[in-house]
């Protein structure tokens, strides 16, 4: 079973590989654009506002 995505794959081993080259360089630019310091670093709202960054071209619950 596949978690229901956005680009509509439906093989899990394609989503996690697409997931994890997606999300990784998101988090390079996370640190190089220093968008973890407008973020509440260790708080909920600060996790979900980074997961939402990380996830969300992939996901409808990113940040939820």
């Amino acid at each position: 079973m596949t978690l229901e995505n956005k680009l509509g794959i439906l093989d899990s081993a394609e989503l996690a590989r697409v997931e994890e080259k997606m999300s990784k360089t998101k988090a390079i630019s996370l640190f190089k654009e220093n968008l973890l310091e407008e973020s509440e670093v260790g708080t909920f709202i600060g996790l979900s506002k980074i997961h939402k960054y990380l996830f969300d071209g992939i996901y409808e619950f990113a940040g939820k």
